[in-house]
């Protein structure tokens, strides 16, 4: 599931993805933090496993994370997260990356820049059996291509065990940061 292009021509969106419209309580956004986890804590068992499989593609770590539920904090969902995350066996990382979106231009990006992002992006494929992964949230829109082919570029060159362990550690970050928009944008 690919999330829509931001505007401007450099966005990569394809690995932001937002939770789905579900009904069960998540209508409109959550006027805060509190609200927000409130509702995720009422939701239905099912209702809150599906939407925390867009936050991470591992039945198991979804499963896992809506079991725990409620949730005081923030700060607990997130340690929750990263416990769950490093508890995950390497089939249910590979669950999780398989529902990866590979990072995408935005339509309207230079073919040049398409072409590379490609190229980068099978290379990537080729060498490790599975979508590149990368959790762009401290970087603005207009740094994310070359951030993107840059880390491409530095994780070929890893060894199968050590990329294993950086791919994980992406995921982890993408996990978290799609709760954090899940809570605090609603659904």
């Amino acid at each position: 599931m690919q999330s829509t292009p931001a505007a401007g021509p450099s966005a990569i969106p394809g690995q932001h993805r937002r939770p789905p419209q579900v009904s069960g309580g998540f209508g409109a956004p959550p006027a805060d933090l509190a609200a927000g986890l409130a509702r995720f804590n009422e939701v239905p068992f099912t209702t809150a496993e599906a939407a925390l499989l867009e936050c991470c593609g591992s039945r198991r770590w979804a499963h896992r994370m809506a079991a725990h539920r409620p949730f005081p904090d923030l700060a607990s969902l997130l340690a929750a997260s990263d416990e769950a995350g490093y508890d995950l066996a390497p089939r249910d990382i590979a669950e999780a990356l398989a529902a990866e979106p590979a990072p995408c231009l935005h339509h309207d990006a230079p073919r040049a820049a398409h072409l590379a992002l490609r190229a980068a992006h099978a290379a990537y494929e080729s060498r490790f059996g599975h979508s590149f992964v990368i959790c762009l949230d401290a970087l603005p829109p207009s740094q994310h291509v070359d951030q993107v082919l840059a880390g491409i570029r530095v994780r070929l060159a890893h060894e199968v065990d050590e990329e294993r362990a950086v791919t994980t550690d992406e995921l982890r970050r993408l996990a978290r940061s799609r709760l954090v928009e899940l809570v605090t944008e609603g659904w």
